[in-house]
């Protein structure tokens, strides 16, 4: 299917690794003019080379700039003026007990997961008025909906990722801009094996995910880590002009985790 993404400016924050990665990865695959961005120019480098290896003729650039911070979003935005689609990808996360999380690490990471996609798509959306179209795509998180006991900072800022995707869609309602928002369930990606470790306590990785299933995330219907394919298969189409139809949607690609039907 043609995604009709060929000539698209795309920007992926965070995607030198993980979903990020596998994102900017189908977007070069559609022919997109496809952004790099990660904290280092070592990693960046390293995945556009790693997707000129299957796709040599792909339009790939890059920055290194650490967006969890202003200083991070401000570089970024002053060597990428615009982009017809933003991808907010770029996020962290760590399992802690509640009482053990002081002020700092909640404002750590809401400033990480949640301001750097306000003050990123405050930035591109006014260019993305003037052509009126563009997409904004928050990458949230199944534990939106269903806060992690594990890690009650971390779904936090994802709820928060809902809501700002949907107020911003409401602010340019009856224009051809679409915001959302994806909610992606446990996935097998750089920062899940460090989780793994963490809480597995550098175990049998196999043995883990099968309990993690079991006792943590029991509703999963896939009853295993995602792919960060699976994930990014939604995020581009949602990016494509095929879905012009959704705007201000939480779409999940949460493997069941969600038994809301609604």
């Amino acid at each position: 299917m043609d995604l009709q993404l060929a000539g698209k400016k795309v920007l992926v924050t965070g995607s030198t690794a993980g979903i990020g990665f596998a994102t900017a990865r189908e977007f070069a695959a559609e022919g997109a003019s496809v952004v790099i961005n990660g904290r280092t120019q070592e990693r960046v480098d390293r995945a556009i080379t790693e997707i000129r290896k299957s796709r040599p003729e792909a339009g790939l650039s890059g920055i290194a700039s650490d967006v969890s911070n202003a200083a991070g979003c401000a570089k970024l935005v002053q060597a990428v003026a615009q982009a017809d689609v933003l991808i907010n990808n770029m996020g962290i996360f760590e399992p802690k007990p509640f009482e053990q999380i002081p002020d700092a690490d909640w404002l750590r990471l809401f400033e990480a997961n949640v301001m750097s996609g306000v003050r990123l798509s405050r930035h591109y959306l006014s260019g993305m008025r003037q052509k009126n179209w563009g997409r904004i795509i928050f990458v949230s998180s199944e534990s939106a909906v269903q806060i992690p006991a594990e890690m009650i900072h971390y779904g936090m800022t994802k709820t928060a990722q809902v809501a700002v995707a949907r107020g911003i869609a409401e602010s340019v309602a009856g224009t051809g801009i679409t915001v959302n928002s994806v909610l992606a369930g446990p996935t097998r990606s750089e920062g899940v094996e460090t989780f793994i470790a963490q809480m597995g306590g550098g175990g049998d990785s196999a043995a883990f995910e099968q309990e993690f299933f079991k006792s943590i995330r029991p509703t999963s219907l896939l009853k295993r880590f995602e792919t960060t394919d699976e994930v990014a298969h939604m995020i581009v189409y949602l990016s494509s002009p095929l879905a012009s139809a959704t705007s201000g949607a939480a779409v999940r690609a949460d493997g069941g985790v969600v038994r809301a039907i609604l």
